[in-house]
């Protein structure tokens, strides 16, 4: 017998959802328990702690239910009889990891809401979502396939177990939506919190532009691909984010980066378009990493994902490849669908270098080590994580293209990452991903073994070959003066009241003088700041000046030695032949 589930909108105003979970046969003293983290998203959240109001009863005999720890309830059942048990859940967290109500909105993970019923997880299970009253024209949007839903999409979903059933978020409230299909695969986009000035057409014709490219690289013949895909995209004045499922995926973008539709009233003012069009590119972007992970992660999975444990962290040394990889190709596939040019691509390619260079903890991290401390480092970023560990996303994207292009090089063009990905996704998609897997299809790929390449790239602390590689690809690379903040080493935030230091950068000009996150920067010798650019003129020749800083309410003076400016990276095109090589569609044999 499948577990069943409902879902009702208690109390809107109130952020409250009302669950129900019937089990025909339970066990004698049957125990129920939350998830603490959400697949995708690599830090303990603790659930818990939005469910509240536990009732239980078999019949009409009203039972105990007792908590056993943070997450685990245990209810005084009879074995064999029916029981159902009952709780509200807070909804007030507008992400896409966890669960949100209002009178505009509703949406949910089933982490957020669903209580795990032990012993019976890998069971059917039917989730039913009422149709709330006094909330007109709301609709209801999930991937889990449908039973019996009415015109609205309210009503029963199937999921073959607890796992599927927390793998698909639901979206309700008055969207609007647009459907495309794609190799025989239909795809729906779902929009919420959008004005009525969004251009649905544009957004659906480029998303379909970048789905089209991710199934070019990963069926380049028209093998199958997953019978559907949802979008949920939700728009808030200010926010972004995006969360990978086996079917669909949950996005958060500012409603100034929609496409909008060009009219009288919304014309925009100088200066405005670039900035809403970059905005709009980063959006594509967040889309098309999210759909990436329909394969890469979603289905070739490390080993520790094989089966996740809800109870605690499932740590892996591969977020690198998974995220990493995945960020490489998001903007990639952008490139090859014609919604970046050589000039764009280049320079979005140049802020990764950039900031990986500006990242200290590169030089005592490595990359496999940041994907397996994603939990306690990454997640919970502090003043001194630049110091401490280095960005998966970001360093693992330049490792593949430090692949990629090693591999087009030495083959002369041959053979490229986009047929590794493939020879994975042919050898691991029926079970997980180690990372001797990543390297035998480097091996036969490349003609060679990688092992020397990922010991020091990944799993150690080597700088990585870019300029070289880069240089070789058509690309020209330019060593421009750095912004103010990177030669002195610190991250600051400006606004009226003056300076305030946020990060204090290892190794830099900002640590020797002892300066610290928090501090108040108020004046350099007898000039008073207003922003960091005033100290360009302040400082004049003098090598050393006294910053004066303000730390808990005490004035310091301290002596700050200017070191000469740092430089960064600015990446053009040289020779668009060898670029083109790299950044077009590489023909399949």
């Amino acid at each position: 017998m499948p577990v069943r589930l409902s879902v009702r909108v208690a109390d809107a105003r109130a952020h409250r959802y009302e669950i129900r979970l019937r089990l025909q046969r339970p066990a004698a003293a049957q125990k129920f328990a939350a998830a603490v983290w959400i697949p995708g998203s690599y830090l303990v959240r603790e659930f818990s702690k939005s469910m509240l109001e536990f009732t239980a009863q078999q019949g009409r005999r009203a039972l105990t239910v007792e908590q056993l720890d943070k997450r685990q309830w245990q209810v005084n059942s009879e074995a064999g009889r029916p029981l159902e048990l009952r709780y509200h859940v807070v909804a007030s967290d507008p992400s896409v990891r966890s669960a949100w109500l209002d009178m505009q909105r509703g949406f949910f993970n089933g982490t957020s809401l669903f209580l795990c019923a032990l012993g019976h997880e890998d069971k059917e299970h039917e989730v039913e979502v009422l149709r709330p009253a006094g909330l007109p024209g709301w609709k209801l949007a999930t991937a889990l396939p449908a039973l019996q839903v009415d015109d609205r999409g309210f009503g029963r979903y199937r999921a073959a177990g607890y796992d599927a059933l927390v793998d698909a978020p639901f979206e309700l409230g008055t969207f609007v939506e647009q459907g495309f299909s794609l190799r025989g695969v239909p795809h729906r986009l779902v929009v919420s919190g959008a004005p009525a000035s969004l251009d649905l057409e544009r957004l659906v014709a480029d998303t379909r532009r970048v789905c089209d490219e991710a199934m070019q690289l990963w069926h380049p013949r028209g093998k199958p691909a997953p019978p559907n895909y949802l979008f949920l995209l939700n728009a808030m004045d200010d926010g972004f984010g995006g969360l990978e499922h086996g079917e669909s995926c949950a996005l958060l973008c500012g409603r100034r980066d929609l496409p909008r539709k060009k009219t009288p009233m919304n014309m925009p003012k100088p200066g405005e378009q670039a900035a809403t069009e970059e905005g709009y590119r980063t959006l594509l972007g967040l889309i098309s990493h999210e759909y990436f992970h329909l394969w890469n992660v979603k289905r070739l999975r490390p080993v520790e994902f094989a089966r996740y444990d809800y109870a605690r962290e499932n740590p892996t040394r591969l977020l690198w490849f998974f995220e990493g990889f995945t960020s490489y190709y998001d903007e990639l596939l952008l490139r090859r669908a014609g919604l970046f040019d050589d000039r764009h691509y280049l320079r979005q390619l140049g802020k990764t270098v950039n900031q990986l260079h500006q990242t200290p903890g590169r030089r005592r991290h490595s990359v496999a080590q940041a994907s397996f401390e994603a939990w306690t480092k990454f997640y919970r970023p502090d003043d001194n994580t630049p110091n401490v560990t280095v960005n998966y996303y970001g360093k693992g994207a330049l490792v593949a293209l430090c692949l990629d292009l090693s591999l087009r090089q030495e083959s002369e063009g041959r053979a490229t990452l986009d047929d590794v990905m493939r020879g994975l996704w042919r050898r691991c998609r029926a079970g997980p991903l180690r990372e001797e897997d990543i390297l035998a299809v480097l091996e036969r790929v490349g003609g060679r073994s990688y092992q020397g390449e990922l010991a020091h790239w990944v799993h150690g602390t080597d700088e990585l070959p870019l300029r070289d590689l880069l240089t070789r690809q058509g690309v020209v690379v330019h060593d421009d003066a750095a912004p103010l903040a990177q030669t002195l080493g610190l991250r600051v935030s400006e606004n009226r009241s003056g300076l305030v230091i946020k990060t204090v950068l290892g190794g830099g000009a900002a640590e020797a003088a002892g300066m610290m996150a928090g501090d108040e920067w108020l004046a350099v010798d007898e000039w008073r700041l207003g922003k960091l650019d005033d100290l360009a003129w302040a400082a004049g020749p003098d090598a050393q000046v006294q910053a004066l800083v303000a730390r808990d309410r005490r004035l310091l003076r301290l002596p700050l030695r200017l070191p000469a400016r740092a430089s960064c990276w600015r990446l053009t095109v040289g020779d668009p032949a060898k670029l083109h090589a790299w950044l077009e569609r590489t023909p399949t044999a």
